[in-house]
């Protein structure tokens, strides 16, 4: 993989994983939808790209996918607004896949969470409902594409430090139990992108004791 887009690349995994993917020697485009978010994803060494994703086209996420190795989708809309959850997380995610599809790009990584699906049993009046419904939607969707999809799905996350272990057995709850911290799912993330074993698989997990590489192995 040695051409590598980050969408959502100021978020705090992708800031996270970008060192990571390019201490491998691979580069890496992040998108951002802020010039002010420049500085600190260039100080990742990714070559950041500002692109709205929440207002861009397919024809133009696929111009700027043209070349890559592999797609890794990491935006999010934050929560607290509904209609742009829907914009970003279910959307935005459908177009980068369509995106991907047309630029040729057969590999590519969502970013979801623990107990997301169809059956994410998030009652319509949680606040968390818009972004549960939104990616059991982009979720489904990426199953049934072409692509050489894996879908990495963390519990909880925090900002505790790296351990480089987790637990691949986490049970999948509704509220995404069990804590991960996004420092660990930056190396899940990698550890997926260096792994042909993990395509057309979820990647369900908390922190644990299991080294990365040997978890997600199939």
């Amino acid at each position: 993989m040695d051409n590598i887009v980050i969408i959502g690349g100021h978020g705090k995994v992708a800031l996270l994983l970008a060192p990571i993917l390019t201490a491998r020697g691979a580069t890496v485009t992040s998108i951002i939808r802020s010039a002010d978010q420049a500085i600190d994803v260039a100080a990742t060494g990714a070559n950041p790209l500002l692109l709205d994703i929440e207002t861009a086209s397919a024809d133009e996420l696929a111009a700027v996918l043209q070349g890559a190795d592999a797609v890794v989708f990491s935006a999010g809309a934050g929560g607290g607004n509904p209609p742009r959850t829907y914009a970003v997380d279910r959307d935005a995610a459908i177009r980068s896949m369509q995106a991907a599809q047309v630029a040729g790009v057969k590999r590519y990584v969502m970013v979801s969470y623990l107990g997301a699906g169809p059956d994410h049993g998030v009652p319509e009046d949680d606040p968390f409902y818009p972004y549960a419904e939104s990616k059991a939607i982009a979720d489904t969707f990426l199953r049934s594409t072409g692509l050489d999809w894996t879908i990495v799905m963390p519990g909880l996350l925090t900002l505790d430090e790296v351990t480089g272990r987790i637990d691949p057995q986490a049970e999948r709850g509704a509220d995404g139990a069990g804590k991960t911290s996004r420092a660990n799912v930056a190396q899940v993330v990698a550890a997926v992108l260096a792994d042909p074993s993990t395509v057309g698989r979820d990647i369900p997990f908390t922190d644990g004791d299991v080294p990365i590489a040997e978890a997600v192995a199939h």
